[in-house]
């Protein structure tokens, strides 16, 4: 499937135990126009990892569709691609250097390229030329500890890279230091190919800001849509707010999804989003929220969130 850039693209970020088949699903329903895997270890793919197989299913509804890989090592990441280039209806494979995580940083990958510019350049060039899959993309952030964006974005699209996205703070800047729009602005003004911004696009109104004030060629949305997967089309159609009905209709259908995922260990698993998406301003959701901390049967958290959402 071939990308649009003519008009903003709309993007969920991979979120770590968030962003799996069933939160995919809900959102492509919402008007995303691209979702990204949770983030796979190219060691987990190349020594091919059964949990890392279930991470690589797609929902039909998903096209286009990306795989984001995190790895730096040339010969594990075309084991990785071997694993990859078979699978129908992949259009992307990414590049996450940006990952702050210990554990990834230690193993050179994620934010650690970002310190380590001929490593990075070696890895994009090496999914560039061994990947089937029509576009090569890169999730950077601005530099390591200091700002480096500029220099960065470049090695991307020298090495290859079809678009990028960019997180607008550093490794050391993790998820709270504010991020810098200016940087991302002068990352597209610096490039030719596509650029995606990221980072603290919560709201209707945010989004139309970044797009204005980056003139980036799209958005990620992360964080933002946990509990509130309906925001991407809240922002196609220019809304503040949302209907119950359609909470309501967005909750159950997660909710169902995550059962024909996972089985019963979906409604376990379940309890987090439940969390966020009660935060809506709901009378009694502190004791909803107590209630279902305990449920283990399916059948008995559906008729909980049918009492309390449909109400």
């Amino acid at each position: 499937m071939i990308l649009d850039f003519s008009k903003p693209l709309y993007v969920l970020a991979p979120l770590a135990g968030f962003s799996d088949l069933p939160f995919r699903s809900v959102v492509k329903k919402f008007g995303v126009d691209l979702t990204v895997s949770e983030m796979i270890s190219s060691n987990a793919l190349a020594y091919g990892s059964a949990k890392t197989e279930k991470m690589l299913r797609k929902s039909p509804l998903e096209s286009p569709y990306s795989i984001q890989i995190a790895g730096s090592d040339p010969e594990i990441l075309k084991r990785a691609l071997d694993v990859i280039n078979p699978l129908e209806g992949v259009d992307i494979v990414d590049l996450n250097c940006g990952c702050p995580v210990p554990k990834v940083v230690n193993n050179l990958q994620g934010s650690a390229l970002l310190s380590d510019l001929d490593r990075m350049g070696r890895a994009i060039e090496t999914i560039k030329k061994h990947s089937q899959k029509r576009y090569t993309s890169v999730k950077i952030r601005l530099g390591f500890s200091e700002k480096r964006h500029v220099e960065i974005a470049r090695v991307c699209e020298e090495a290859g890279a079809d678009f990028i996205t960019v997180h607008g703070r550093t490794r050391s800047g993790r998820f709270k230091a504010p991020v810098d729009y200016d940087a991302i602005a002068e990352v597209k003004r610096a490039l030719k190919i596509p650029v995606i911004a990221n980072g603290d696009i919560d709201s209707p109104q945010k989004a139309r800001w970044v797009l204005e004030h980056t003139s980036c060629d799209g958005i990620m949305i992360g964080r933002a849509a946990i509990g509130r997967p309906w925001i991407f089309r809240m922002i196609k159609e220019g809304r503040d707010e949302v209907t119950p009905d359609m909470v309501a209709e967005a909750v159950l259908e997660h909710f169902e999804s995550m059962i024909e995922y996972y089985g019963a260990y979906g409604a376990i698993l379940f309890r987090k989003h439940l969390h966020t998406y009660s935060r809506l301003g709901y009378e009694g959701a502190g004791s909803f929220r107590n209630r279902i901390n305990r449920i283990t049967d399916v059948d008995e958290m559906r008729r909980e969130i049918e009492e309390f959402f449909l109400r």
